[in-house]
C-alpha cells in the first residue's frame, strides 16, 4: 500500500524533473505548510472547539444549561482545556509538516527513506494517538463531573428532598463512578487485559471484604441513614449515649458536637443499631417536670398557679398551651405533673425553661401559703414493742442501783 502511494505520487511528481522546478515546488510546499499550519490550524480548531460548545449548549435544557454553564466556561478557558486546545494544534502542526516532508522526499526522488523511517513513524502516530484519547477522555471526564456536580446542586436547591448528605453522597458517587469508566476504557485503549485485572479485583474485593466487615458495615449504614433520613445537618439528636448537634454526615461516619463542645464521631454502623431521638425534627419539644405540695394543701389552687406561672414564662410556647395536672401521691408530698412546650427546641430554651418555672412557682407558692415539703421519715412501735422496752429500761435502771427492783417501785 506505501509503494503504491509512492508510485502514485512519484507520477505525479515526475513532471518536475528540473534542479529549478524542484526548488520552486519545494519552497512553495514550505509557505504552504507554514501558512496553513501557523496561521490556519490554531483559529480552526478554536472555532471548532466553540462551536461544540455552544452545540453543547443548544443540546441541553434550559436548566441543565444553566448548570453546565459554569463548567463550559472551565472547559473553554482553564487549564486542561488549554492544554487540550495546544496538544491538538501541535498534533496537526506535526502531521502536515510530516505531510510535507514526505512530499519534499518523493519530490526529490528519496521515497525509499519515507518507507524506511515509516514504521517507527506508524508506532509513534500509534502511542500519539493512545496518548490523546486518553487525554480527551479523562479531561472529558473532568468536565462531566463538574457539570454532574452543578447539576445536582441545583437539584438541591430547588427541592426540598434533597439533604445536603444526599447531595454531597450523589455528586461523589457520580464523580466516582465517571473516573471509573474512564479509567477502565483508558487500560483498554492501552490493551490491559481487564479480564485478568477484574478477576484478582474480585479476589481482592473478597480479602478486603473479610478483613474489613465493620467498615463496610459503616459504609453500607451510610447509604441507609442517606435514604432513611432520621436526622439531618444541624439538629439536636440522641444517639445511644451521645446527645449533640450533628456537625456533618460523611459514608461513613456521623460526626457530633454535644453540649460541652466536644468533637464526637459515631460509625454509621453503630448509629443504625441504636435508637435515635431527633428533638429537632417537629420543631417543638414538650418538658415534663414535677413539684410536690403538702397533703394540707389544695391541689386544685395549686394546679391553678403553676399554670399561671408557666403562661407568663417567655421561653415557653403557648400553643398549646401548658397545664398542670395532679399526678400521684409521694412519699411527702401530692405530686404536681407540669407539662410545657418549647418552640423551636434548643438545650438553651430547656434549660432556661425550667430554670425559670422552679424559681417563679416556688416564689409563688411561698407568697399563697403552699408548702413544697421535703421528704421526712417517722420511726414508730407496735405497742407490744414499745411496754417491752419500757420494762427493759426499768429493769436497767434498777440494776445501775444495786437494790435489784427498780428504782421507782414501792418498798
Amino acid at each position: 500500500m506505501i509503494s503504491g502511494l509512492g508510485a502514485r505520487a512519484g507520477a505525479v511528481l515526475s513532471d518536475v524533473s528540473s534542479t529549478e522546478g524542484r526548488l520552486a515546488v519545494t519552497a512553495a510546499i514550505g509557505l504552504l505548510t507554514l501558512a496553513v499550519g501557523w496561521l490556519l490550524l490554531p483559529k480552526a480548531v478554536r472555532a471548532g472547539e466553540q462551536t461544540v460548545s455552544s452545540w453543547i449548549e443548544r443540546l441541553v435544557d434550559d436548566r441543565l444549561a444553566e448548570s453546565t454553564e459554569g463548567a463550559i466556561e472551565t472547559f473553554r478557558d482553564g487549564v486542561p482545556s488549554s492544554f487540550l486546545l495546544r496538544l491538538s494544534v501541535g498534533l496537526l502542526q506535526l502531521a502536515l509538516f510530516a505531510l510535507a516532508g514526505v512530499a519534499v522526499l518523493t519530490l526529490w526522488g528519496r521515497f525509499e527513506l519515507v518507507v524506511a523511517v515509516l514504521p517507527v513513524a506508524e508506532n509513534a502516530f500509534r502511542v500519539g494517538a493512545q496518548v490523546v484519547a486518553s487525554a480527551m477522555l479523562l479531561g472529558g471526564a473532568y468536565v462531566v463531573s463538574d457539570v454532574v456536580e452543578a447539576y445536582v446542586s441545583d437539584l438541591s436547591a430547588d427541592s426540598d428532598r434533597i439533604t445536603a448528605h444526599q447531595e454531597q453522597l450523589l455528586t461523589r458517587l457520580a464523580q466516582v463512578g465517571l473516573l471509573v469508566l474512564a479509567a477502565i476504557t483508558v487500560l483498554g485503549i492501552w490493551g490491559v487485559n481487564l479480564g485478568g485485572l477484574l478477576v484478582g479485583a474480585g479476589f481482592l474485593g473478597i480479602v478486603l471484604g473479610m478483613a474489613a466487615r465493620q467498615t463496610l458495615g459503616s459504609l453500607i449504614a451510610g447509604f441507609v441513614l442517606m435514604f432513611a433520613r432520621p436526622f439531618e445537618i444541624g439538629d439536636w439528636v440522641e444517639i445511644g449515649d451521645e446527645e449533640g448537634f450533628v456537625t456533618d454526615i460523611t459514608i461513613m461516619n456521623t460526626h457530633m458536637r454535644n453540649f460541652d463542645g466536644e468533637y464526637v464521631v459515631v460509625p454509621n454502623d453503630l448509629v443504625a443499631n441504636q435508637a435515635i431521638t431527633n428533638r429537632s425534627r417537629e420543631g417543638r419539644l414538650r418538658i415534663h417536670m414535677e413539684v410536690g405540695i403538702g397533703y394540707d394543701d389544695d391541689p386544685d389552687e395549686a394546679a391553678g398557679i403553676a399554670e399561671e406561672v408557666l403562661d407568663d414564662i417567655g421561653v415557653i410556647a403557648n400553643n398549646p398551651q401548658p397545664y398542670a395536672i395532679p399526678s400521684g401521691f409521694g412519699d411527702s408530698a401530692i405530686l404536681l405533673d407540669l407539662r410545657f412546650w418549647i418552640d423551636p427546641p434548643t438545650p438553651q430554651a430547656r434549660w432556661r425553661s425550667k430554670a425559670l418555672a422552679v424559681e417563679r412557682i416556688q416564689d409563688r407558692f411561698a407568697d399563697a401559703g403552699i408548702s413544697i415539703p421535703y421528704p421526712q421519715r417517722t420511726v414508730s412501735y407496735p405497742p407490744e414493742k414499745a411496754a417491752a422496752d419500757e420494762t427493759v429500761e426499768r429493769v436497767e435502771r434498777a440494776d445501775e442501783n444495786g437494790s435489784g427492783r427498780p428504782r421507782d417501785d414501792p418498798v
